[in-house]
């Protein structure tokens, strides 16, 4: 059986370990570059990376397989992943590529693509460009020297994202007056989220800025909201906004230390653009991990709240599929189609920040529309993984906790499709049964796949 390299977003493990080796990499940017060109007319292809100390190597890797494969490869750096979405369509490149591991710790490094109006690509497209990678047997259209590409560092790709992120907050209002605490987990959004935000006004504190190559994401960011929960209080700011390595996800914490997750964000948002008639369908695209509280949530607004798989991809997928312009997940995930292609934590904070502002109330305030369902999530590593229907002890006990909650909650098993792990996601109206059956599926999903 061939080893599969695409998982739910891109090709991602530790570096040095298959399939993050320089060889494979090497070997992806011949497959893409020959998938993606067309003949001898000259393409592009624009890559981006955060922080991480592996970073170097793919970006040769990747830049080698490409200008081999007759395509130009524009270089823009350390911008997180939405940033490679925009500039891809917005530089009229062929393709974007970014090489990160979003949340993971530095060790870990991945690889994702855009297409040229920046969008991720299907599982098929995927599917084909791995069959090209792994196939012992291709043979690769190498174009004559004169038709080989060229390498080019773009030296202003910040200011441009930057530029497009500010003009998302109407010409006509400010952040004068708002202190933010900014988290920027030592990846990507180092340089470009503090400047943003301060021109556009506001007072920023910072942390999270100072990336050596092994600290994106070491407790700090959207996974340690508490660190940037701790400086709102100490500052007396306004809110705090938590990005990940890459900066597509968004962690927020109001003027009180407390913190909120995607779907609480989703909710703000999404009744915003329904209180303007602008939410068409009245439609939210969103996982199955999302807190059943948002579902009823939209319920009572009149409006629907559309599922999908886990990955920001489906959920875009579905969103485009639905005409819905606004979707996410609870991890923190926030997706605007009327202005972005993908996760923006950036954006979604400036979304955040000018609802405050038209509707003067606080973070605080404004979260009082959604009161999650208690919820226990418990990540257990596993030696393999199959369906877990097919594990009798499991399925028994998968039955038993439904059963238990009723319609009032729900039982949820799937797996990482990053990582060597299951997770186990338990939610009702009783935290107390709550906790109970999410710690008795765990035990019995370690013990059924070891």
């Amino acid at each position: 059986m061939r080893k599969k390299i695409f998982g739910t977003d891109g090709l991602r493990g530790q570096a040095n370990i298959f399939p993050m080796l320089p060889e494979i990499v090497l070997r992806l940017g011949l497959a893409a570059g020959q998938y993606f060109r067309n003949g001898h007319n000259r393409h592009r292809v624009l890559i981006g990376k955060d922080t991480r100390l592996s970073g170097y190597v793919f970006e040769n890797a990747l830049t080698s397989g490409f200008c081999a494969s007759g395509m130009d490869v524009l270089m823009v750096g350390p911008m997180p992943t939405p940033a490679i979405s925009f500039l891809t369509k917005n530089m009229r490149a062929d393709l974007g590529v970014v090489i990160s591991a979003s949340h993971n710790p530095f060790m870990d490094n991945g690889i994702k693509f855009f297409d040229h109006m920046g969008f991720k690509l299907s599982d098929k497209v995927e599917e084909e460009i791995a069959e090209m990678v792994l196939s012992p047997d291709i043979t690769w259209d190498h174009p004559q020297p004169e038709f080989m590409g060229k390498a080019t560092k773009i030296v202003d790709s910040p200011g441009r994202y930057i530029v497009h992120l500010k003009n998302s907050l109407p010409n006509t209002m400010n952040l004068q007056g708002i202190k933010v605490v900014i988290d920027c987990a030592n990846g990507a959004t180092y340089k470009v989220a503090p400047l943003i935000f301060e021109e556009l006004g506001a007072k920023v504190i910072t942390t999270g800025i100072a990336p050596d190559g092994l600290n994106i994401n070491k407790k700090c960011g959207s996974l340690y909201p508490e660190i940037a929960a701790n400086l709102v209080l100490e500052h007396g700011a306004d809110l705090g906004l938590t990005l990940d390595g890459d900066g597509d996800r968004l962690i927020a914490i109001d003027e009180n230390g407390v913190i909120l997750d995607g779907d609480q964000i989703m909710a703000i948002c999404a009744k915003d653009l329904m209180d303007k008639d602008s939410l068409p369908g009245n439609k939210l695209v969103s996982t199955v991990m999302s807190n059943m509280a948002l579902e009823v949530f939209m319920k009572s607004m009149g409006g629907t709240l559309i599922r999908t798989k886990v990955g920001d991809r489906y959920v875009v997928e579905a969103m485009r599929e639905e005409g819905a312009i606004m979707g996410g997940e609870q991890s923190g995930h926030l997706i605007f189609l009327d202005y972005s292609t993908t996760g923006d934590g950036i954006l979604a904070g400036i979304r955040l920040l000018r609802i405050m502002l038209e509707q003067n109330k606080t973070l605080a305030e404004l979260s009082t529309l959604l009161t999650p369902f208690p919820q226990k999530l418990i990540n257990v590593h596993v030696e393999r993984k199959v369906p877990f229907d097919q594990v009798i002890t499991i399925r028994r006990a998968a039955d038993a906790a439904e059963k238990s909650l009723g319609d009032k909650g729900r039982v949820l098993l799937r797996y990482s499709g990053t990582e060597s792990v299951a997770r186990v996601m338990v939610e009702g109206d009783d935290e107390a049964l709550v906790n109970k059956w999410a710690t008795e599926l765990a035990g019995e999903v370690e013990k059924g796949l070891k």
